[in-house]
């Protein structure tokens, strides 16, 4: 406990899933929280059920690739918690097609939100780091940010993209104190992967394919992210920094099945 005592983080797409996990691990280790989505009924159930067992934070309900929103949602935020000293740009949306059959509305949100969307958050955020010194940026990655699954197009590009933005960040201010880091989840027991499984004529046997496709025989929970992203946002891995850290039980490591 206590492991991130005196961090400010602020966490989008925080009303559900790996982000509403990442949002009850950082309050379990002391984190005071700004936490953002753009589903403001779901983020309002979320921070209460965090408040009751005694958190402290405050919420925006934002669209994250509204850049003058997001300013003013961590305007907002650090009046009611100070600075924020770390931000996990966990917020993004699924876009898959087979590449000749997508379009340019679908291309042009999955990158203002998977890139843009992040790269908004990220420049609210870094002057106040620079200026107090330091500070931790986590973007939530994926392991499509290094493989590729045919018919998921233009998704790993954006998640590509937004290893490069990790990488180029981490540079540019090292030098100022600041670390940016990637977490790339794998298979993660979430709605969006429910939802890509119903896609499916047959989601349960789309599920056990998954399933299979995994070393241990089973997908991450969202809890085991948020561990992950504890360890990253803390100061127990000062000089990790531009690189990315791969949670999937050994998915993009096996090359075939057993």
């Amino acid at each position: 406990m206590g492991r991130l005592s005196g961090k400010r983080i602020m966490v989008t797409g925080a009303a559900q899933g790996i982000g509403a996990a990442i949002a009850e691990a950082f309050h379990r280790e002391d984190a005071h929280l700004l936490l953002l989505d753009r589903d403001g009924e779901q983020l309002s159930n979320t921070a209460e059920r965090l408040r009751q067992t005694g958190a402290r934070l405050a919420t925006a309900t934002a669209d994250i690739t509204d850049a003058a929103a997001i300013a003013a949602a961590v305007a907002d935020g650090e009046r009611v918690l100070g600075p924020i000293n770390a931000l996990v740009n966990n917020a993004g949306i699924n876009v898959f097609a087979e590449p000749l059959q997508s379009n340019d509305a679908e291309w042009d949100r999955c990158f203002d939100v998977n890139l843009k969307g992040a790269w908004n958050c990220c420049r609210s955020v870094l002057p106040g780091m620079i200026e107090a010194g330091g500070g931790v940026i986590l973007n939530i990655a994926s392991t499509h940010a290094f493989t590729i699954i045919p018919h998921t197009f233009p998704y790993p590009l954006a998640k590509h993209a937004l290893l490069g933005l990790t990488k180029s960040l981490g540079l540019e201010y090292a030098s100022k104190g600041v670390r940016v880091n990637a977490l790339a989840p794998g298979y993660v027991a979430t709605a969006k992967v429910l939802d890509w499984w119903n896609s499916f004529p047959d989601a349960e046997a789309a599920k056990a394919e998954t399933m299979r496709l995994h070393p241990g025989g089973r997908i991450a929970t969202p809890e085991e992210i948020a561990l992950a992203a504890v360890f990253m946002i803390s100061d127990e891995c000062p000089f990790m920094n531009a690189t990315c850290l791969t949670v999937d039980g050994g998915l993009s490591v096996q090359q075939h099945p057993a």
